[in-house]
């Protein structure tokens, strides 16, 4: 009796022991990053039967257990995700809006300096000083908008750099993982450590992507990110990468692959910093960068049009102050070919309006035999346009398509930037004062006119056929019923007649508008094409562009094109704030729950500790009375 007595104490130290052990290996990892709390349970030892009776023989330690529930981390990984992208969404577009806000003071405050710099120069319109200071304004001007377009340009690399870097930690815990994975199916244990070490490269993980985890019958897990690109199978760890963009390189695409097959990613469909990323880049950067493109081809094709209904201090039509909004240099990357096209054309676009200019992008789509579809990535509108033989489409806003060579197949998509790049290679070209068309001609409708008809100058152009010159005159009577006109000379003499469509009338070099019309059939207007030094029209007309609705079909002036750019971001940077509140929240309480289940509370395993003592001591004490027992016995019998 007294050996097995010693035995059951024997078993109780045994099992004491252990428990003071996970204790003790709980509170010692109570910093522990991802640790889960670890409990072991007791069981009894079979029982003996004697003298008629069962009789106990102690207890074990038949599991040390790790305290997990897989309900509340994947609740975890879902708050990570979204605080995570939340997080990144809020510090890009909050760098981004203090671009607009600080940086892009340069622009606005360099369009107020242009157009105070031609309100000087109308008052004086024959000082070369002033005159010169529209030229220096103009090329600040330029330069504020070169300098946004390099800054935004910048936030692109670095936005591409931190996708690049996160694709290649994703890798590391990819292969990290599968080793993981090929311990455990080894072992065919649970290892409380390596558990661990693989929930927190979860966690890591879901950072940067939402994560699926499918736990496999060999104790691996295969790891899923988005729902839809499988990351880790098994002890197979697959690689994410980026590869140049299409049509665009340097918008990279991110790329999943294992051995020689590769898939191209949805970003849109991964959520984390990823997702984030590359919705930041996609919808926030580069509508920016092409809003700014719009509002470069404004300025430079406004005041260039200006120019050309003026008459500069040489007493010559005005020519450029900003460079040709189509010069090849204004014109490239609006046109990109996607690789997966079977034909081989080759595409440009031309800039026909910028008033119409929308700043969004679009998708071409070619379906045989001669189906072009015009797509807004913002809008999702659907544009059908015309082929004008042979290579010309046109339809859409404020700019045309030409196939500059080589022919279309079924299928084939393009993505067209009409403002791509314009921020950054607006420039001007005008160095010379004198070359300012600060004069302009004189418009005078007939007294006899019978209806309220208005003509607006367009522009001039010197170098068409029948241009009378500066310093001449030429009337234009309007048959407003029929679309048709006569052109007079000085002396009254017919210079000829023509067609032409509502509103424009283009003829012998001039272009004009005519409103406000009511059918009549004899509107005359008088077209003085005088120069005088001191004539400031022009100026005036172009002093007046700073109120007027020139952009987006006229609703937007050319400051408010950049303040409504600037205040958009604006609006995205405080609606991600109130994203990062939320989400901040819902992942807290769900990491508040894991570790209320998981987690190591001090209070509890010191309590733990002190009854597990006490029962090591109890244990103990047994073993001590069952040797006094033995001893006795001993002692009766010599």
């Amino acid at each position: 009796m007294a050996v097995d007595l010693l035995n059951i104490a024997r078993t109780g130290v045994l099992a004491s022991q252990s428990q003071l052990a996970v204790t003790s290996n709980n509170i010692a990892n109570v910093n522990t990053n991802g640790y889960h709390r670890q409990v072991a349970t007791q069981s009894a030892l079979e029982s003996q039967y004697l003298g008629g009776n069962f009789l106990g023989t102690g207890s074990y330690v038949n599991d040390v257990k790790r305290i997990y529930n897989d309900y509340a981390a994947r609740e975890l990984r879902i708050g990570q995700t979204a605080s995570s992208a939340a997080q990144t969404s809020y510090s890009k577009l909050s760098e981004l809006d203090q671009l607009f806000s600080k940086v892009g003071s340069m622009v606005s405050g360099g369009l107020n300096n242009f157009f105070s710099s031609i309100n000087s120069v109308a008052d004086l319109p024959t000082d070369l000083g002033l005159r010169n200071n529209v030229i220096d304004s103009a090329g600040q001007l330029a330069t504020s908008l070169n300098q946004m377009q390099s800054y935004i340009d910048g936030q692109v690399k670095q936005t591409n750099s931190q996708i690049e870097s996160i694709t290649t930690r994703i890798n590391e815990i990819s292969k990290e993982l599968g080793s993981i994975n090929l311990e455990l199916m080894k072992t065919q244990t649970e290892d409380p450590q390596l558990l661990d070490k693989q929930d927190a490269l979860i966690n890591e993980l879901s950072e940067y992507s939402a994560v699926n985890v499918i736990p496999l019958e060999n104790g691996a897990k295969s790891i899923m990110l988005g729902g839809s690109v499988m990351l880790v199978s098994a002890e197979v760890s697959m690689t994410m990468g980026v590869t140049p963009g299409d049509p665009y390189p340097n918008e990279p695409r991110l790329t999943t692959s294992s051995g020689n097959n590769s898939l191209v990613v949805d970003p849109s469909k991964l959520g984390g910093q990823l997702g984030a990323l590359f919705e930041y880049r996609d919808e926030s950067l580069m509508p920016a960068s092409h809003e700014l493109g719009q509002l470069a081809l404004g300025i430079a094709d406004t005041f260039n049009q200006m120019q050309t209904k003026g008459f500069d201090l040489n007493g010559e039509v005005g020519g450029d102050m900003f460079r040709d909004i189509n010069d090849p240099l204004m014109a490239i990357g609006r046109a990109g070919s996607y690789s997966t096209n079977t034909g081989n054309a080759t595409l440009s676009v031309n800039i026909d309006d910028v008033g119409t200019l929308t700043g969004s992008s679009y998708e071409l789509k070619f379906t045989a035999p001669a189906t072009y579809e015009l797509t807004d990535t913002q809008s999702g509108e659907v544009t059908p346009l015309t082929l004008n033989p042979p290579s010309e489409l046109v339809g859409g806003a404020g700019f045309t398509i030409n196939i500059d060579a080589g022919a279309m197949a079924d299928g084939d998509r393009f993505e067209i930037r009409p403002t791509a790049n314009a921020a950054s290679s607006i420039a001007v070209t005008m160095t010379d004062p004198r070359k300012l068309a600060v004069a302009g001609p004189t418009i005078t409708a007939d007294e006899n006119n019978t209806s309220a008809a208005s003509v607006s100058l367009n522009g001039m152009d010197p170098t068409a056929a029948g241009f009378p010159g500066v310093g001449s005159e030429i009337t234009f009577q309007l048959n407003t019923a029929t679309n048709t006109y006569e052109a007079f000379d000085a002396a009254g003499t017919s210079l000829g007649t023509g067609t032409y469509t509502p509103p424009e009338v283009n003829a012998f070099g001039i272009s004009f508008d005519v409103s406000n019309t009511n059918g009549a059939t004899a509107e005359r207007f008088k077209f003085d094409l005088t120069f005088a030094e001191g004539n400031n029209n022009n100026a005036i007309e172009m002093a007046k562009l700073a109120n007027e609705n020139l952009m987006n079909g006229g609703t937007t002036t050319l400051t408010g094109v950049f303040e409504n750019t600037k205040l958009d971001i604006g609006s995205k940077t405080k609606a991600a704030e109130v994203r990062v509140g939320s989400a901040d929240a819902i992942y807290q309480q769900a990491y508040n729950r894991v570790q209320t289940e998981s987690g190591v509370n001090l209070d509890e395993e010191a309590a733990n500790l002190l009854r597990f003592q006490q029962t090591y001591q109890a244990s103990a004490r047994i073993m001590s009375t069952a040797q006094t027992i033995f001893d006795s016995l001993i002692g009766s019998v010599r």
